[in-house]
Order: structure tokens, then C-alpha cells, then sequence
């Protein structure tokens, strides 16, 4: 007779079978469904923990698309420090200069009304305008290659004042035109303040109610806003009641609330509340409020015909321009366009914020990033691609951040250096020496693509990070790479500051890093981007 025998599993082959079956079931790393978020072994979290830290930012929340999907929104640290209120998905963030993206919507959707034309001259829709303006069209205005002088960057300009129209326009209308309509481009807040004044003419109802109808009630946006709508939000005083939240055990509405972030600015390596930016200062340059998740939501709005009903009218806007010249710019609407192919950023910078949006379009990847912060001034763009980078390695920089930080470049290489060192000299940083790797190769009869490296440095600055650790000459001046990949995408790439402060061991100087960090992430933007 032959027993059978019962065999019991282990539970350490229970645990490797189902560790089996699980890599079975989830995709290659890359590829839609994976959980392990991570870009170079340094998981989401622990990026932004980091940025967070280095940068001074009270709070933040990520929300990333993978269309038509939104499988993460979360928030981090603070939205309100002094009342003790969480970043969360629901917060709302002044987005800044992302507004001109939703006021670009606005003028396409009033062109497909047959409410006006792209080639208008502003002057026609308003006529009350300087003479010299009038000829400007509409188009030159939504690309910022207008030549209008920015009215926020006039001393008497108050971001928190209220303003008349008129009183806006004042503040720049005896200035000459920066250049000639069409022939360069630059970042004016006056062209998408004015565009603003276009869509109400041409509508007939105010900008807010045009873009609310729109595309804010369009979409079902419930956290998407402007600061005149902040009266109908369940808001708790929890100041009278020692921070402590009390009427969500009450009160539906306010279980995880929709709550305003307030906006802070760094005063002497101290982080300082600013005074809320005023709705009218702004109009339709960054007068709109939204979470993350609603940016999200919008984001995916833009992909089909839910807001611009016509492909052409959205490739009309979502696509380089041309100036007169026939020069390709690689922006247009606030939107910049690297060599990726389908990407397409855009970025806000208002008193006490700092938003980023980035949007990988191709069929194979439909991931978007985007990054809100309550701190003004901050780049979140190189964070913004190391985040896209962990759900796809293709979409983050070709180097991981333990070589260097690593910005794509809208430009051709030797364009990108041209302008970095431009910038620079500008400052009056020196620049000690600029080597062209490719060019030394092709005298040895060797090839290899462009690869540019750029010296620079500012006594000043480079001295007090010696004088506290001396070992730091080794690793200045600073220097950025600039290069060509195999796919035609063009790079910028240097040591990240903060890391160099902590591998010397400079543990005194941190305001210092902070001002040097800031400087090279100006000059590798202007580099870069058109604005």
C-alpha cells in the first residue's frame, strides 16, 4: 500500500512564488503599471524630500498624468505654515504665468466662434490702445514676439495693488517696443494682460466668466478658480481653535478641504509671507488658482477636442512659430518646445509661487508632470523631468543626477553655449576658458557629436566656499557641459552645487550655495529657452 503524503508548502516558497507571479503580471521598468517609481535608485519621495530641503519650500503637491489616467496626487509639507495647513491634492496654487496657457485656449475658442482672427491687429479689437501697439496682431502677442515692454517690471508696479486696465497699460505705454513685432522674442506680461482685454472684447463677458464657462465648468474643474470665487469655499478659521481642524466631524465639506496656499518668499535665508497677488494685476497673464490634480485634469482636456474642437487650431498653439525672418522659435503661448520629440513645458513665477508643467505627448510615453510650490523663483523643471524619468527612464536626462544635473535645451548645441556664455558676461561672471570638444577631435581626424564645455567663475562668490573648506578649488570655477545626444536632443550639464557643498563638507555658507545655485539655474534657463 502506498501512502500519500500531504506536502505542506514553506512559507518561503509561498513568498517567492507569489514574487514570481507579481514580476510576471507587472511590466518592464518604464512601461505603464510599474510601481517602482524611481530614477537612478532614488525613489519620488525622496527627490522632493530633497529639493524641498535644499530649496526652502514650505509645501508642494505632484500630480502625474498617464492619459488618461492620474495615478498620483500628493502633497508635501506646508500650504499655510502659521496655520499649520497641509499641501494636498485639493490645494490651490496661484499657477502664475501657466494662466497664459488657459488664455490661449480662450483666443483659439474665440476663433473657432468666428469671434475674431489670429492675424488681427490688437489695435482693431482695441482701439484705445498706443499707436504704436496697434499694428501688433494677436498672434505675435500670444508667441511673446511682440516687442511690448513687460509692465511688471516697471518700479511703480504693485503685484497686490488692484488695478484699472488703463492704470496697467500707464505704467508702459510711453516705453519704445523692446524690438520690432516679429523679429526676436521675449517673456512681456503685457502681451497676455492685453490678450485678457482681447478675450473679453471679443466675447463680451469678463475674462474670468469666458474661461469659467469655458473651460473650468467645461472640464467639471472643481478646484480651479480665481481669487473672486475663494468666497464660496468651506474655509475653517482654524486660528481660533489652536490649528486644530474640528468641523469635518460635522460637516461634510470639510473632509479633506479645498484650502488656499499662501505664497512665501525667502528674506534673508528666512522664508516670509507675501501679500496674495491681486486678480486684477494679473488678468490673463496669472490670475488663475488650481491644484495639481485639476492642472492635471485640464492637461488631458488639451489633448482632444473637449476645449479646441479643431487638430489644426490646436497645432496652431501648440507648436513653434516662426519669426519674420523664417527663424524657427522653439516656443509659443508660454509653451516651450525642446527637441524631445513631443514635449512641450510650460512654467509660473508669481510673488510667492512657482508651478511647472510638463507634457511627454508622444503615443509611446502620454506622461505629464506637474509641480506646484508655495516659494517664488523656484526652477521645479529638472525635478519635473527626474520624476518623469521613474515612470519612464527614456523621458529623464540621459545622465543620472550622481554625475550631473542634467536641462534640455531648446536650442542647437553651439546656439545653447552661445547664449550661456552671453548671459554671463552679461552678469560680468568671468569666463576662463570654453572648450569645443568636437572640434579639438576633428583635428586628430576624429568624430563625435557637439560637446562644448564652458568655465566661469566669480571670485566673490567662488572665494568663501574655499576659505571654508579649501579642498573646494578642485571643483571650481563651475563649469557646464553642453552636448548633442544621438537622438538629436541637446543638453546642458554641471555639478550640482549642494552636492559639492556636502561632499567638501561646507556646512557655513548655505545662503551663499543657495545664491550661486540660483545664478547658474538663470543663465542655463536664458540658455535654454526663449523664456
Amino acid at each position: 500500500m502506498i501512502e500519500k503524503v500531504m506536502m505542506t508548502p514553506k512559507p518561503w516558497s509561498l513568498l517567492l512564488s507569489g514574487m514570481l507571479l507579481l514580476a510576471w503580471l507587472i511590466p518592464a521598468h518604464g512601461q505603464r503599471g510599474n510601481p517602482r517609481m524611481q530614477f537612478e535608485g532614488q525613489t519620488i519621495d525622496e527627490m522632493i524630500e530633497q529639493f524641498m530641503a535644499e530649496h526652502q519650500i514650505p509645501g508642494m503637491t505632484l500630480a502625474i498624468v498617464q492619459a488618461p489616467y492620474i495615478p498620483r496626487s500628493v502633497g508635501y509639507g506646508m500650504s499655510d505654515v502659521s496655520r499649520e495647513l497641509l499641501a494636498s491634492p485639493n490645494t490651490l496654487w496661484n499657477i502664475g504665468q501657466m494662466a497664459r496657457a488657459f488664455t490661449a485656449v480662450a483666443i483659439v475658442q474665440l476663433l473657432e466662434d468666428g469671434k475674431l482672427k489670429l492675424e488681427d491687429p490688437v489695435g482693431k479689437i482695441l482701439p484705445d490702445l498706443p499707436s504704436a501697439w496697434q499694428g501688433i496682431t494677436v498672434k505675435q502677442m500670444m508667441a511673446h514676439v511682440s516687442g511690448l515692454p513687460d509692465y511688471t517690471k516697471q518700479k511703480d508696479f504693485d503685484p497686490a495693488r488692484e488695478y484699472q486696465p488703463s492704470e496697467i497699460i500707464a505704467l508702459v505705454k510711453d516705453s519704445p517696443l523692446v524690438f520690432p513685432s516679429g523679429t526676436q522674442a521675449a517673456d512681456s506680461a503685457t502681451d497676455f494682460f492685453l490678450l485678457g482685454l482681447v478675450v473679453e472684447k471679443a466675447s463680451g463677458m469678463s475674462y474670468e466668466a469666458f474661461v469659467t464657462k469655458n473651460q473650468i465648468e467645461r472640464l467639471g474643474l472643481k478646484n480651479t478658480m480665481f481669487a473672486a470665487d475663494f468666497t464660496r469655499l468651506k474655509r475653517e478659521a482654524v486660528e481660533k481653535n489652536e490649528m486644530k481642524h474640528k468641523q469635518f466631524l460635522v460637516e461634510r465639506p470639510y473632509i479633506d478641504p479645498t484650502e488656499v496656499a499662501v505664497g512665501y518668499a525667502s528674506d534673508d535665508d528666512k522664508m516670509v509671507p507675501v501679500k496674495p497677488n491681486s486678480q486684477s494685476a494679473w488678468l490673463g497673464n496669472g490670475s488663475v488658482f488650481a491644484s495639481a490634480t485639476d492642472i492635471s485634469l485640464w492637461d488631458i482636456g488639451l489633448a482632444g477636442g473637449l476645449l479646441i474642437k479643431d487638430k489644426g487650431n490646436r497645432d496652431l498653439i501648440y507648436g513653434p512659430i516662426m519669426l519674420n525672418d523664417g527663424t524657427k522659435l522653439p516656443a509659443n503661448c508660454g509653451w516651450r518646445f525642446p527637441a524631445h520629440k513631443g514635449l512641450m513645458d510650460i512654467e509660473g513665477h508669481v510673488p510667492g509661487f512657482s508651478t511647472y508643467l510638463s507634457r511627454f505627448t508622444d503615443k509611446s510615453e502620454l506622461v505629464c508632470v506637474t509641480l506646484c510650490a508655495n516659494k517664488d523663483g523656484v526652477d521645479l523643471s529638472g525635478l519635473a523631468r527626474k520624476i518623469a524619468g521613474a515612470y519612464n527612464r527614456k523621458l529623464g536626462p540621459p545622465v543620472g543626477p550622481k554625475v550631473m544635473t542634467c536641462r534640455e535645451s531648446c536650442y542647437p548645441a553651439k546656439v545653447t553655449m552661445d547664449r550661456l556664455e552671453s548671459f554671463l558676461r552679461g552678469k560680468e561672471v568671468g569666463i576662463i576658458a570654453r572648450v569645443d570638444h568636437a572640434a579639438a577631435a576633428k583635428t586628430k581626424g576624429l568624430e563625435m557629436s557637439p560637446t562644448e564645455v564652458l568655465i566661469f567663475g566669480d571670485p566673490a562668490m567662488d572665494t568663501p566656499l574655499m576659505l571654508s573648506q579649501q579642498s573646494m578649488a578642485i571643483d571650481l570655477p563651475l563649469r557646464v557641459m553642453v552636448w548633442q545626444e544621438e537622438d538629436g536632443t541637446v543638453w546642458t550639464g554641471h555639478h550640482d552645487v549642494f552636492e559639492l557643498a556636502r561632499q567638501h563638507d561646507v556646512i557655513d555658507q548655505d545662503q551663499l550655495i543657495r545664491a550661486i545655485n540660483k545664478r547658474l539655474e538663470s543663465a542655463l534657463r536664458h540658455a535654454t529657452a526663449p523664456y
